[in-house]
């Protein structure tokens, strides 16, 4: 074998994957078309769960000083993301190209083969690995498993046959990051407007538009669009002449919305847009594929590391597939919002008045922040249970920490809240692969259940069993999600 684990693709979800591998001690090779970085950034900032974590892997100090907000939007509807009582807002006017050195800098540091240049053409599969053939390469490529992070047009999707059904392209829309000009902020989505507009300001004085008319067909393209194309879109919107700005990457996309039917074929397995692609409403196509990894990383590992059967992989299809049909939906319904004519106004009326509906503000919120995932990790009616493990601040020993902090090692987290020794003599026989800690939480009671005395929680960060309330005992959890015991 070359590495246990060949990932295919170098952008947020193959990086993240990587670097989860490796804080796991799983051998990983990255292979990445590209011969260099391509400093393009289709995504900006990150969603509250990103930044969740991001925090967790104790990434948030690399990006230096990160502008955050409590602002949203539904389809170009508002939102007042603070009804979600997050510790984190969401990040803004962070490039793509950002978060990519961040978390490739991360990957290496751990020790992931990164290779730049290598066009994979060909995978084939055995009851003992994956071959990858690689353009030029004298000889093919050996792993265990093969992760597809390869993007929308993923070569790996296409070799493995995975199937990738959904709705084709209705609306092309265009995206330029210019320098140069000095434009106010905006985002008009009305239907008397035309079409769609978007102003955000970038760092170092780049200003990104987006632009569609409402109506013009998708083209077939084999190349990126001239800039004075999109110039020539903005100033029938806006009535604003860019012409003469520096164009420093200009795309197009599209409403397409596709996912494909099964994560896991054999030893093959898609994360991020290579499983979905969609209309980019609110960032979430990044977030998602981080956060696709982040589910992956962990259960991959103990897979290779044999401390935990192959059906663990199937969790992944399980837990992931229903988040990103959930995104299609989202992203579909706010499609029609932003590029539908006179015929959603009634629509777009009647979700104002909703939005003022504070259980639909909410609802809406955690779809578009990621906070409402949650997973049917077992049976049991603890609040908690298959949620995310909110930050708690926690005196352990003579010291204060916090939950957040306790899950960096990557590992499983036993938190005993009440210094119960029983509990944590029936979890030692799997202390290989997860932490027990005694601890004290200050801030429980914020959470919804002041009575919770200890939480299993899987090294994604969300709690697999819970005390009381957890149906299942202790030990059946930890075998579930962590292999057999020692």
């Amino acid at each position: 074998m070359d590495a246990s684990v060949i990932v295919v693709g170098a952008g947020p979800a193959g990086l993240t994957l990587a670097g989860e591998l490796r804080l796991a001690g799983v051998d990983v090779l990255v292979l990445e078309r590209l011969p260099a970085a391509s400093g393009e950034s289709r995504g900006i900032g990150f969603t509250i769960r990103t930044m969740e974590i991001f925090d967790q892997r104790g990434l948030l100090p690399r990006f230096g000083g990160i502008e955050t907000s409590t602002a949203g939007h539904f389809g170009g509807l508002p939102l007042d993301l603070t009804v979600l009582g997050a510790e984190h807002g969401a990040a803004r006017t962070v490039p793509q190209s950002r978060t990519e050195a961040v978390l490739e800098s991360w990957a290496r540091e751990l020790g992931a083969d990164i290779r730049r240049g290598r066009q994979v053409t060909g995978i084939t599969e055995d009851s003992h690995g994956v071959s990858v053939t690689v353009a030029g390469a004298e000889r093919s490529l050996r792993a265990r498993y093969v992760v597809g992070c390869d993007g929308g047009r993923s070569t790996i999707r296409r070799l493995a046959g995975f199937d990738f059904p959904g709705t084709p392209a209705t609306t092309e829309l265009f995206l330029a990051d210019i320098r140069g000009v000095d434009l106010a902020p905006k985002m008009t989505a009305d239907p008397s407007a035309g079409g769609l507009v978007m102003v955000a300001p970038l760092p170092d004085g780049i200003t990104r538009i987006i632009a569609a008319e409402r109506g013009a067909p998708p083209v077939r393209r084999t190349a990126p669009p001239e800039f004075c194309e999109v110039a020539d879109v903005f100033k029938r919107l806006t009535g604003t002449d860019v012409s003469a700005a520096e164009p420093v990457w200009v795309s197009a996309f599209t409403d397409a919305a596709r996912q494909v039917t099964r994560y896991r074929r054999g030893r093959v397995l898609l994360a991020g847009d290579a499983a979905h692609v969609h209309l980019p409403a609110g960032g979430q196509g990044m977030n998602t594929s981080v956060q696709d990894s982040v589910n992956l990383g962990w259960k991959l590992a103990a897979v290779v590391r044999r401390t935990a059967p192959d059906a663990l992989l199937d969790t992944y299809h399980d837990e992931r597939h229903p988040v990103g049909r959930r995104l299609l939906a989202n992203t579909r319904a706010q499609s029609l919002l932003i590029l539908g004519g006179d015929d959603v106004t009634p629509l777009r009326e009647v979700l104002t008045e909703l939005l003022d509906q504070p259980e639909v503000a909410r609802h809406l919120a955690g779809r578009v922040s990621g906070l409402d995932i949650r997973y049917a990790v077992g049976a049991g009616r603890h609040p908690l249970l298959g949620a995310r493990l909110p930050q708690l601040t926690l005196d352990h020993g003579s010291r204060r920490t916090t939950s957040t902090e306790l899950l960096r090692t990557g590992r499983g987290l036993l938190l005993d809240l009440a210094d119960n020794a029983r509990l944590r003599r029936r979890a030692d026989s799997w202390s290989d692969r997860i932490d027990i800690v005694t601890a004290a939480a200050r801030d429980l009671r914020d959470y919804s259940n002041p009575t919770t005395t200890a939480a299993l929680v899987r090294p994604d960060g969300h709690v697999a069993w819970a005390a009381p309330g957890s149906h299942d005992d202790l030990p059946t959890a930890l075998e579930r999600w962590f292999g057999p015991a020692r």
